[in-house]
């Protein structure tokens, strides 16, 4: 609450933001706890969202990698992802706030679809900033956000991806913030983004807590998710952030390799990972040249194709309590085909990487129990995986 997780986070923003920021700490404050805006986004996340969201039992693969598997199904959220826990709490908030208007980032395009699906449902107006490249390679989701009623501005800047949308995004806000918020998409920022946005999707752990409880009679061995900025994985982590037993694994992409350019993997060993710095208002871990130079970031999934992490997960990687890997594309290809052939879903390619990390590393969960968070479904990247293979 103090917007520090560790020596991690504070609110490093340019003068003309601080005002917002701070108004926005301060309606968050007052509002998280009072019953009525409580009870009124606990009525969206049920009847609107669709919470709580499944845990499903994956006995086929599973079985094969010889451990007990449940699947976080945030996939079955509304709109496909985890994303909208946080849109429908973000818009909620600006429309108590008396702003008539939201913009947001995205990378794979699940927050901006998110944010407009809550901007529409709650009667604001919405500009979504998503690089152009993005926009190529997630031109459903694009559409998807068109047809809902946001505006879709294309950023063709620096490497035309999510670093450079969240740029156009705090533009747009310094020079809108009287009738404007900014729904920002992850638990990264500056604070009280990455509070707020843990909170709202504290859901995921509370939901998932009780339900592995309840399906096992006990807590799981380990919980994982993959990790971009990082906000499906605090989800999911807050709810076994106190239960020592249960291991917690990010998972980042790993890309093509580990050299400049190659890949998103902050916490990769050496030289080819990342180090402390400020990015997009917060002190976290991001990857960066000998210059402080923010380097370019390469994944196969749009949604994790970024060079910083949330400064809680900087934190919990300092700390110990939790461990960060990668997983390379082309593993995070062959996930997507075995959940898909196994279980008879399609996940994401963000939650792909979680997938292939498991059957990486299974051998060393022999006869456990794990939750993994499937923080959203793949339909929306059919085209790249195909695009991908050169198939067609």
């Amino acid at each position: 609450m103090n917007g520090r997780f560790g020596r991690f986070g504070g609110r490093y923003a340019p003068e003309t933001l601080m005002g917002p920021l701070m108004e926005l700490e301060a309606a968050w404050r007052r509002l998280k706890d009072e019953p009525a805006f409580a009870a009124e986004l606990a009525a969206l996340l049920k009847d609107f969202v669709g919470r709580p969201t499944a845990l499903t039992p994956a006995v086929r693969l599973g079985g094969e990698l010889g451990l007990t598997l449940f699947l976080k199904r945030e996939d079955l959220a509304h709109t496909g992802a985890h994303k909208i826990n946080n849109t429908v709490g973000q818009v909620l908030l600006a429309k108590r706030m008396g702003k008539t208007r939201v913009i947001a980032e995205t990378g794979a395009g699940q927050h901006g679809v998110a944010t407009a699906t809550a901007a529409a449902r709650l009667g604001l107006s919405c500009v979504v900033y998503m690089g152009s490249v993005d926009m190529e390679r997630q031109a459903l989701n694009v559409y998807r956000m068109r047809l809902l009623g946001a505006e879709v501005r294309a950023v063709e800047s620096g490497s035309k991806t999510l670093k450079d949308a969240v740029n156009e995004a705090m533009r747009d806000w310094a020079a809108s913030v009287k009738d404007t918020h900014y729904v920002l998409g992850s638990a990264l920022g500056p604070h009280p983004f990455p509070a707020m946005v843990r909170g709202f999707h504290e859901v995921i752990g509370t939901e998932a807590r009780a339900q592995v409880l309840a399906a096992a009679g006990r807590l799981p061995d380990l919980a994982v998710a993959c990790v971009g900025g990082g906000s499906n994985a605090i989800g999911l982590f807050s709810g076994f952030l106190a239960d020592a037993s249960v291991a917690l694994v990010g998972v980042e992409a790993g890309g093509t390799g580990f050299g400049p350019g190659e890949h998103a993997a902050r916490f990769a060993p050496g030289e080819g990972g990342g180090r402390p710095g400020i990015l997009h208002g917060s002190f976290t871990v991001l990857l960066q040249d000998g210059h402080g130079q923010v380097r370019d970031t390469h994944s196969v999934s749009a949604g994790l194709d970024y060079p910083a992490v949330g400064p809680e997960h900087a934190a919990l990687a300092e700390s110990g309590r939790a461990r960060y890997e990668s997983v390379t594309d082309a593993e995070a290809l062959a996930a997507f085909d075995r959940l898909a052939r196994t279980e008879g879903i399609l996940p994401a390619l963000e939650s792909s990487h979680a997938v292939a990390w498991l059957c990486r590393e299974a051998k060393a969960w022999k006869g456990k129990l794990v939750v993994l968070n499937l923080s959203g479904r793949g339909d929306k990247d059919v085209e790249s995986v195909r695009k991908a293979r050169g198939d067609g």
